[in-house]
């Protein structure tokens, strides 16, 4: 799964790998993004057709909710079930999103408590997860933007953390994701291939959403941390 990410690449170097047109927000950097929380997304503008960066917040509002206060706000979407889930049916077929990252965070028991990790791409390029976003209205006007990041089985790499990951597109696939061009985008809902990430441990500090710092993506020296690749495979969600 994905409950909190790092994303800090400012709005115009977002604005150039992104290809996006119009008015950037201007987003402070995060390395610890948080549910409920605003980040950068890449969407396609319902009525012009282009790429826009919005700043939307973290936890999905379907449009058809009555009461906010009683909405789940789901910040993860299982692939295998948002077709026929009807929280995210309408945003599936319509409103697909990109969700920048540098890195993002997942936790594994150890002797000590919970050692958290950070996973990013091998390559360095910012990671683009698969998303979803809406629209929703309150009584008295004010609109509200919300995203979810979809979710897949765990490939060899983040196995050794967890069963389950954030949907990583390629930028080969971004134009299908989008609706920009035609295409299966539900194919595109699968495990990033073998060696697409690595994993290294870090601070603790990360585990408290007050933290906010490029130090959080340090390595971490802890006696008590496992390393990547003898570290098992955990059901401890972020």
């Amino acid at each position: 799964m994905c409950g909190r990410f790092a994303s800090q690449l400012p709005p115009e170097l977002l604005r150039r790998i992104f290809a996006v047109l119009g008015e950037i927000p201007n987003t402070p950097p995060s390395w610890n993004v948080a549910p409920t929380q605003d980040a950068p997304v890449v969407r396609r503008h319902p009525q012009t057709g282009e790429r826009r960066l919005s700043a939307l917040r973290w936890g999905l509002v379907p449009h058809f909710t009555r009461d906010l206060k009683a909405c789940k706000r789901p910040i993860n979407a299982r692939a295998e079930t948002m077709a026929s889930a009807g929280m995210f049916r309408s945003a599936l077929a319509a409103r697909r999103c990109l969700v920048p990252a540098d890195a993002f965070y997942e936790w594994q028991a150890v002797p000590n408590g919970r050692q958290p990790y950070a996973i990013a791409r091998t390559d360095t390029a910012p990671l683009a997860f698969a998303g979803m976003w809406e629209s929703w209205r309150d009584p008295a006007g004010e609109l509200l933007r919300t995203f979810t990041i979809a979710t897949t089985t765990a490939n060899p790499d983040m196995l050794r953390l967890h069963n389950r990951m954030p949907v990583v597109l390629e930028s080969a696939d971004w134009r299908v994701w989008l609706g920009e061009q035609d295409g299966d985008y539900a194919a595109l809902l699968r495990p990033a291939p073998a060696g697409t990430m690595r994993l290294w441990p870090v601070s603790r500090a990360v585990n408290n959403v007050r933290n906010n710092g490029p130090d959080l993506l340090d390595t971490a020296d802890d006696p008590h941390a496992p390393p990547p690749n003898d570290a098992l495979a955990g059901d401890n969600p972020a």
